[in-house]
């Protein structure tokens, strides 16, 4: 089909630059054809299957007797097993290292997330390859360099290497729960966000844009979101499209060196919520889940945003205000009650003090380049109102209420969100700008974006309609 080729051409071209990453198969039979990837990258190691108990049942098996007829020889599978599901915590993926450390192991991780993470991590520490065959395309994170991990309760992103080859095969993504392809196609509308504070974070002289990682995810970003409505659905071509839409923003972290093309304020929101142990239905809140919402957030923001006179409201720069260490730490104090987490949070500060100091020079720049600059995030911004139909329609959360938040806790988290992260965004530049109290207010006064309809979010009642 002609489609199908056009759509894996930016996945084979990310894939020609990766410096790790040699083979990926995204196919209806890719755990068929296991055999001949493990022997293409072996190399004298014996296969090792990480997984939980869901994710071996998924593919897990299939990928042990796919292995076992082609004559190669694997090692009892490392089934971990935690309730209600295993949670990113840096010190499992430790205790898994010293396991890959007994032997020449090739681990295959099956899994999705959490799978992913602890045993790229788990790898790194132990100073091996791996592989990844994913089981729902429910993330970003398979093709990328970096583990989120929860290290001594903060989410952190934390430096190792991305896998060898990722096996995605399409009939057990297609069999995974249809919420789980909402999660994904969640953190893959965050990009949306990502490449408006890239911009953003570009014009004012903070983050220079690197060209090709941006073109990769930017360029090809609003084909991949095509498909929502059939995502549901189990469609394995939108399947398809959102799994290479993943994976080609994992591959552009992976090329960048860090997670900028794929992670803006839309990622903190969401680092927050999983660091203070958002829980739905007695469950860990899915990453993708509040990645989703978070950008929902941020292009009711970005919409605001661009509504306003800069040149005309902007404060002389030589007047904008820097607040001093004792003002930051206040913040974080009444911000966040973990101690752990505040304590992380104020090293993420601290490493933002010089940007603080570069205040004046970014408004600056900031009014002289504001016709331009519009212009240009205006033709890239999603109405918030259209991301939330969409995530509605593929089941994801698209309302505080869908993940047992209040309009009150969301707005609290609109300033809390710029605090953990060193990271230039839309609330930086609000904050520098003085504006991002009256912002947050604006979105949740009676005829704000937020208070149109607090009854009930947009996926509810497509989740009613679909009922019904």
């Amino acid at each position: 089909m002609p489609e199908r080729a056009l759509s894996a051409e930016p996945l084979q071209f990310a894939l020609s630059r990766a410096a790790v990453t040699r083979i990926v198969d995204v196919d209806t039979v890719a755990i068929a054809r296991l055999p001949s990837t493990i022997a293409i990258l072996a190399q004298g190691r014996r296969p090792l299957i990480v997984a939980d108990s869901l994710t071996m049942a998924a593919a897990g098996e299939r990928a042990l007797a796919a292995l076992t007829a082609a004559g190669i020889e694997a090692e009892a599978p490392v089934v971990l097993d935690e309730a209600p599901r295993v949670k990113p915590r840096a010190e499992l993926a430790a205790a898994l290292a010293e396991r890959l450390k007994e032997k020449a192991y090739l681990p295959l991780a099956v899994g999705s997330g959490v799978i992913s993470d602890l045993t790229k991590f788990a790898s790194h520490v132990a100073g091996t390859p791996y592989v990844s065959v994913a089981t729902a395309a429910s993330m970003d994170g398979y093709a990328a360099s970096g583990a989120a991990l929860l290290d001594n309760g903060f989410k952190r992103t934390l430096a190792c290497a991305p896998p060898l080859a990722v096996v995605a095969d399409l009939d057990v993504i297609a069999r995974a729960p249809s919420r789980m392809a909402g999660w994904g196609y969640g953190d893959l509308a965050g990009k949306l966000v990502a490449g408006l504070d890239w911009v953003l974070a570009d014009a004012l002289g903070e983050d220079a844009i690197a060209r090709e990682p941006f073109a990769l995810v930017q360029d090809h970003l609003a084909s991949w979101l095509a498909g929502y409505e059939r995502i549901a659905h189990h469609d394995r071509e939108a399947l398809r499209e959102l799994v290479i839409g993943l994976l080609v923003s994992g591959f552009a972290m992976q090329a960048h060196g860090n997670s900028r093309p794929a992670s803006g304020s839309d990622h903190q929101f969401a680092h927050v919520w999983e660091m203070e142990g958002l829980a739905v239905d007695g469950e860990p809140a899915a990453h993708g889940a509040c990645v989703g919402l978070g950008a929902v957030a941020m292009l009711a923001m970005y919409e605001w945003f661009l509504r306003q006179d800069v040149a005309a409201r902007t404060i002389e720069p030589q007047q904008a205000p820097v607040p001093d260490d004792s003002t930051i730490d206040a913040e974080l104090t009444t911000s966040f009650a973990d101690v752990a987490v505040r304590q992380n949070a104020r090293g993420e500060m601290a490493a933002k003090r010089a940007a603080l100091a570069r205040r004046p020079l970014r408004l600056s720049r900031l009014r002289e380049r504001w016709p331009s600059l519009r212009a240009r995030l205006s033709a890239a911004v999603m109405p918030a109102a259209e991301l939330q139909r969409r995530l509605a329609a593929c089941g994801a959360a698209s309302h505080p209420a869908d993940l047992g938040m209040t309009l009150e806790d969301l707005a609290r988290d609109y300033r809390r969100a710029r605090l953990i992260r060193r990271r230039y965004t839309l609330l930086d530049c609000l904050d520098d700008l003085g504006w991002l109290d009256g912002a947050i207010g604006a979105l949740f006064a009676p005829d704000g974006f937020w208070s149109r309809d607090v009854r009930r979010s947009a996926s509810v009642e497509a989740r009613m309609a679909r009922a019904s």
